[in-house]
This record gives structure tokens, sequence and C-alpha cells, in this order.
């Protein structure tokens, strides 16, 4: 019913825009099936809000966690014949134009952007993997100028510093679709939404929400007289931040205390504050140490991530280039990103290394002929 009802909805959307291109039937059906299994396409409403972005590695930094890599991977073969009884068959990426990648400047990223390296090049594509790709504006001329192909976005960052949408979409589904509209209008695509949604929230330790029985935003108004909450100092004044949980959910805290992005986990265990802002997939959460509260208004968006691809790179590199990404996409999950995030910022992982092994776990690096 779900499903039936997500894609009915985007039929509608579509039916009353004249003169876009449609956006794929597969991959709305792909979103669909997403946002049936995570319940993600509510209708709760939403406040649009750009990417909290992490702390950022120095640029030589991140070329040394990421690496910048190129090559095509090793496979069943790479030619089609046949040898006695065996025959062997060409990688899906054997003979197609090279490709630059990128991803942006912190641990997520770089994870990221390991991933579609390592799986595009066990397909036989010929990739280069550019990290730190630099700000918005770049990123985008970078695209249309065919320097870069492809690289993670996320959905709330493309609506709003991308396509200067500043609408509340009440569902991911309708912020999707208005993305991808924009995408196609620019001679991109969107590839569908990951699992996992990485935005603000609002964190305590398991310890403290048991003792006031918290177990979303609007609970902390028991305790707000007593509240310190910690954050970048952008968080006091949002958004997204401060304004919008007072004016979403009643909840103005007694104190606010600035803090350094990574630092919300210490001063958590120390009780110096009681609640702090954090990103829904930060490693530390992976612990179990820490609750997050509920944001059924969707103050803070929607945080999935969304590759962006060149619509002419599409076209050269066929239609495995794409199912490649969509196969690794689909498997990170909320739970999985911590624990890759987790792996590269609490046990000094090369990101390159965290990688392969989720891939090799998933089966992701074997040939698909």
């Amino acid at each position: 019913m779900i499903v039936a009802a997500a894609v009915s909805l985007h039929r509608r959307l579509l039916s009353h825009a004249p003169g876009r291109r449609p956006v794929r039937a597969g991959r709305v059906l792909v979103l669909a099936l997403a946002c049936a299994a995570a319940a993600g396409c509510g209708s709760t409403a939403s406040t649009t809000t750009a990417h909290n972005s992490r702390n950022p590695v120095s640029s030589s930094a991140g070329s040394t966690a990421s690496g910048t890599s190129s090559g095509t991977g090793s496979g069943t073969g790479t030619g089609t014949g046949t040898v006695g009884t065996t025959t062997t068959t060409a990688l899906a990426g054997t003979g197609k134009p090279s490709v630059t990648i990128g991803d942006k400047n912190y641990t997520e990223q770089f994870v990221l952007g390991q991933l579609y390296l390592q799986a595009l090049q066990a397909q036989g594509y010929t990739v280069n993997l550019n990290p730190n790709i630099g700000p918005t504006d770049v990123t985008v001329q970078a695209l249309d100028s065919g320097s870069l192909a492809m690289y993670p976005e996320y959905l709330d960052t493309f609506n709003t510093a991308i396509a200067g949408d500043t609408h509340a979409f009440k569902t991911q589904l309708d912020a999707y679709t208005a993305a991808e509209h924009y995408a196609l209008d620019h001679g991109w695509e969107l590839l569908p939404p990951t699992p996992f949604s990485d935005t603000d929230a609002i964190a305590v330790t398991d310890v403290y929400a048991a003792d006031n029985e918290l177990s979303e935003i609007r609970d902390l108004h028991r305790v707000q007289g007593s509240l310190t909450l910690g954050g970048p100092p952008q968080f006091q004044q949002g958004p997204p931040g401060l304004p919008q949980i007072k004016a979403a959910y009643g909840v103005a805290p007694a104190a606010f205390k600035s803090l350094a992005v990574g630092d919300q986990y210490d001063e958590l265990d120390a009780g110096t504050v009681q609640a702090a802002d954090v990103n829904t997939t930060d490693g530390q959460l992976a612990s179990g140490d820490y609750v997050l509260l509920g944001d059924p208004k969707r103050i803070f968006g929607w945080g999935n991530v969304v590759p962006v691809v060149s619509a002419k790179v599409l076209a050269d590199e066929g239609p495995q280039f794409a199912a490649t990404i969509d196969r690794v996409d689909a498997v990170l999950t909320t739970a999985a990103m911590r624990q890759l995030n987790q792996a590269v910022d609490v046990a000094k992982l090369a990101p390159a290394d965290v990688a392969k092994q989720f891939l090799q776990t998933h089966g992701l690096l074997t040939p698909v002929s």
C-alpha cells in the first residue's frame, strides 16, 4: 500500500509539471520501496535544511586518508571467448571511458568515495577518485564541464544549496522529486537515496534518557529548567537550531554551551551538557551509550545521500555503472554507516581499508556478468 501510494503521488506530481522530463520509473519504484521499508515517506511536516557539515579535514590530510586512486578492478576476464569448456565474459566497465568521481572533506564522505571507487573498479570501470572536491559552486562547475562524473550529495543540501529550493518538504519522496527535476533540467541525474539519513539530531546519554523518560525532542520540556544543550556556535541561532526546536516543540533550554564539532560526546559523558547537537550517523552512536531523540516534525529535514551523476556519463558508461552504485547504496543503513564512521573516527582505520572490508562482506567486489 505504501509503495503504491508513493508511486501514485509521484505520478501526480509529474502530471502537474509540464515541460519537465520524467524521472525514470525504475528509480521511483526503488525510492518507494526504500520509503516503505523505512517508513520514510510519512506525511509528517518537515523543514528542509542544509546538511550540517562535520569537522572538515585539511586538503592534505584528506588526500592521505582517502587517496587519489585510479585503475580497473581485477575480475573473471577481459574479453569474451571460449577456451576449452571455459567461457570468459568481459566486465561491464571494460572499454568504457575513464571517469572521475569525488567526495567531500570529512570521514563519511571519504568512506563513500572509497566504496563507490572500489565497487566500480571491481566491475572493470576505470575510475579516478578526487577527495575533497571543494565548495558547492566548484562542484557544480566540475559536473557541467565533465571533469567530475559523480559525487555523493545530501538531499537537503542539493535542494537548498544547489537548487535554491526552500520548500518545507513533507516527505522524502517530495524532496527527491523536486531535486530530480532540477537535476534533469541541468544535465544530471540523481540515483536513488541511501537508506541512511545524515542530519542534525539531539542526543542524550542512555542513562539520562531513562532517568527522565525521554524519547522525543518535545520531552525535553520536562527538564528544560535545568537543561544545558551543547552544540556548535551556529546552532544557537540556526537554522537548524534552537529557534526551530522552540518553535516546533516548545523547548527552551536553560543554557547553551558552544562546543567544537567532535566534542559533544565527551561533554555528554562528563555531564557538562545534558543534551547535544550531533549527526545521526556519528560513529560514536554505534556504542549504544547514547539516545537520539525523535524528531517527528522533521525540523532537521532529509539527509539521505543521493549520488549526483552526469547524464552523459550514465549514457557513456552503460547501465551497470548506476546499478553498481545502487547496489552499494542499498546496504548503507544507518547502523552500517555508523559502524563505518566509527571504524575511521574511533578505531583510526584508513577509509580505503574500511570500505574494502565492507564491500567484501556484502559481496560487492564480485564481478557481475
